[in-house]
């Protein structure tokens, strides 16, 4: 009897601690999993990509040489943009990046050299943390980074939205982002369609903007329901 009671107390107790997830996944399932937007690639697009570009001085970014940030307080980045090289920290770990040729990255742990799998590991961390990390900071300028898809969509009340998949590179290709501007066509957010979030459609603010000494627009961070992502330590310079 005894041990009859203990396991529907503990049955109980996991109905307890899962059912309300359970009904909260299917609320947001119904409620924010939408279908990806059909679109049209063509100049219309294109414009509307330049459009954002130009709100958010594109030409400084491309002019900015040197790029440091901390993202969510966890992994932290010195990257020389116009050398693909860029140094990741976190932990006791640290992996200078080399974006053209990932051979020549190297692995440090408490600052000695790992050549071993482990610093293969470490470097291919490295390399999926900086393709997450840095999308985040500069994903606005990346619209017409090879292989990417821009397609003009109309929404529902007949404001323009930009369609941006990316078809290769990266960590996920096939995702796609739909970014939304304000007035001035400064993206205020982008809705989601990625590999790695079970509901399509989530959408993240782009805000807090701030302006590095290049001149650069990069943002401090995004709300995403009731989670955030924040960017600290921002320095760009020439």
């Amino acid at each position: 009897m005894k041990v009859k009671k203990t396991f529907k107390i503990i049955t109980g107790f996991i109905v307890f601690l899962t059912l309300p997830s359970i009904l909260f996944f299917v609320f947001m399932f119904f409620k924010y999993n939408d279908d990806l937007p059909t679109g049209e690639q063509g100049q219309q697009a294109d414009a509307l990509a330049y459009n954002m570009l130009d709100a958010l001085n594109y030409d400084a970014y491309k002019n900015t040489n040197y790029l440091e940030w901390t993202f969510k307080r966890k992994h932290h980045y010195k990257w020389k943009k116009n050398e693909s090289l860029c140094s990741v920290y976190w932990e006791d770990y640290k992996v200078d990046l080399n974006l053209n040729d990932k051979a020549l990255s190297k692995a440090y742990v408490h600052g000695f050299n790992i050549e071993s799998d482990m610093g293969k590991d470490l470097i291919k961390k490295a390399i999926s943390y900086f393709n997450n990390d840095s999308f985040w900071l500069v994903a606005p300028y990346k619209v017409f980074d090879y292989g990417t898809e821009r397609r003009y969509v109309t929404q529902y009340n007949g404001d323009p939205a930009l369609l941006v998949t990316y078809t290769k590179g990266g960590s996920t290709p096939g995702d796609s982002y739909l970014w939304l501007f304000d007035e001035s066509g400064k993206p205020k957010s982008f809705k989601m369609w990625v590999s790695i979030l079970p509901l399509k459609g989530l959408e993240s603010s782009w805000s807090n903007w701030t302006t590095t000494e290049s001149g650069a627009m990069l943002p401090t961070f995004h709300n995403i329901f009731f989670l955030g992502i924040e960017i600290t330590n921002i320095k760009g310079t020439y």
